[in-house]
């Protein structure tokens, strides 16, 4: 059974920078594309940074192209979330996710979650 532990949210204020962190229970190395997701009351589960499994790829939607950046160190079975310049439409649960696909876009094909972690952004 493949875990993803999440940490590294927190209360913040607009213009701050975070990271996240996820550590996963079993050795990464090429196999697995990586993604980070958010989650908003009443809203769909969104994507919001997505990393193939050698590193090449990297995908952003334009609300946080320029301020997010996702990261894997296979070492040390760890993906990360950069956020820079949050803002208070930031705030959200961010979820790591794992496919078993190189790199994909589509949250259906990932098929492992971690449990969440809350990022809060005040004006």
């Amino acid at each position: 059974q493949v875990q993803l532990v999440e940490s590294g949210g927190g209360f913040v204020q607009a213009g701050d920078s975070l990271r996240l962190s996820c550590v996963l229970s079993i050795d990464i190395d090429r196999k697995y594309g990586f993604g980070w997701f958010r989650e908003t009351p009443g809203k769909e589960r969104g994507l919001v940074a997505a990393i193939s499994s050698n590193g090449g790829r990297a995908f952003y939607p334009d609300s946080v192209k320029g301020r997010f950046t996702i990261s894997r160190d296979n070492a040390k079975r760890t993906v990360y979330l950069q956020m820079t310049t949050l803002q208070p439409e930031d705030t959200a649960v961010y979820y790591c996710a794992a496919s078993r696909l190189s790199y994909t876009l589509r949250k259906i094909d990932y098929h492992y979650w971690g449990q969440g972690t809350q990022v809060t952004v005040s004006s």
